[in-house]
């Protein structure tokens, strides 16, 4: 017998933001083997749009670093470094984020589009709420593997947070200074 799919749109309410979440949670439970999947869509990170006040305070960061190499270290190579820097942070700043879509499920581990994060990779994760915000880290048994970040919307909190409860342990995260930092500066 096939268990029955129980479907729910979590953005009925005109009024919250689409641009972050979107789409339609499926959520299907097989008592006889404990599966369960959930699917959503959401941005790959927070995108903040700057103002071009930031770009003009960027711009004189830049020149002053540039500066300050010029008359006092007199080294090129640190301007070419902030030079090339500067590039990157302007390329990274103007590029939107992608709408991912996520899939949560107990047997098989997540599923980020087309690849998958299997739970063996992974000894324990934490919700983190940053603002208007909830995003899922993932974190790794590798010592130098980087972490896996995952915005979720609030309504489907519940379910991921039991799916992955199930089969790592929960600790509680909060944000770092460089994620402050980063934060701060809208980067």
């Amino acid at each position: 017998m096939k268990p029955e799919d129980e479907t729910k749109n979590y953005w009925e309410n005109p009024d919250e933001d689409e641009s972050q979440y979107s789409g339609v949670t499926n959520i299907s439970e097989d008592s006889q083997t404990d599966d369960s999947v959930v699917t959503w869509t959401a941005q790959e990170y927070v995108h903040i749009d700057k103002s071009p006040l930031w770009f003009v305070i960027f711009a004189v960061v830049v020149l002053g670093l540039i500066a300050i190499d010029v008359f006092v270290l007199q080294s090129w190579t640190f301007s070419a470094l902030v030079i090339v820097m500067a590039i990157a942070v302007i390329i990274y700043t103007r590029r939107p984020p992608r709408m991912l879509t996520y899939s949560l499920s107990s047997e098989h581990g997540l599923h980020v589009d087309q690849r998958l994060y299997l739970f063996e990779e992974f000894k324990a994760f934490g919700v983190i709420k940053d603002g208007d915000h909830h995003s899922i880290m993932l974190i790794p048994v590798k010592r130098f593997s980087p972490g896996v970040s995952v915005f979720f919307p609030e309504d489907a909190g519940e379910q991921i947070v039991d799916i992955l409860g199930r089969q790592l342990p929960m600790e509680d995260l909060k944000l770092d200074l460089i994620d402050i930092v980063v934060r701060k500066l809208r980067l």
